[in-house]
């Protein structure tokens, strides 16, 4: 009855989701996971606090302190054994409910189930975001380059 999990494909596949349902918009978390429900136990009500941002001057330099940014939390224990974490951006108590849902159920034998019908969406939709942002950005490039005069 352990919430760790046992290998670093099941922690990375962990990380994974859990990025994917932090950085969701509520509504659409919401939207998607709106009829689940697991039966379990709040372990960890879910609570508004603020985290310190980092940042890297060019993505590589040193780290700085950007800013804080709210965040929401949350953890349960499904009645299976599962424990469930769910941090999400921002200030919404449902959403990091639900994200602590899916965390848990992923963790049981629905998780095939969830992968297909709330992360995979949800993971198409974030890629989708980063894809119209880099084309924004890209439509702004200016190439500056060098005409040779034929002076020699």
């Amino acid at each position: 009855m352990t919430s760790a999990p046992d290998t670093k494909e099941e922690n990375s596949a962990r990380k994974r989701w859990l990025a994917i349902l932090a950085k969701t918009p509520h509504a659409r978390l919401l939207a998607l996971t709106e009829g689940l429900s697991a039966p379990h136990e709040v372990l960890r009500a879910p609570e508004i606090g603020a985290v310190m941002v980092r940042g890297r001057a060019g993505g590589t330099g040193a780290a700085f302190n950007l800013g804080e940014m709210t965040v929401t939390r949350c953890s349960v224990r499904l009645a299976e054994g599962p424990v469930g974490h769910g941090y999400v951006q921002g200030r919404s108590k449902e959403a990091a409910l639900r994200a602590a849902l899916v965390d848990g159920m992923m963790q049981t034998a629905v998780s095939s189930q969830l992968e297909a019908e709330v992360l995979k969406p949800l993971a198409a939709e974030a890629a989708a975001r980063v894809r119209d942002r880099a084309e924004k950005a890209a439509a702004t490039k200016v190439d500056f380059f060098t005409l040779v005069r034929g002076e020699a």
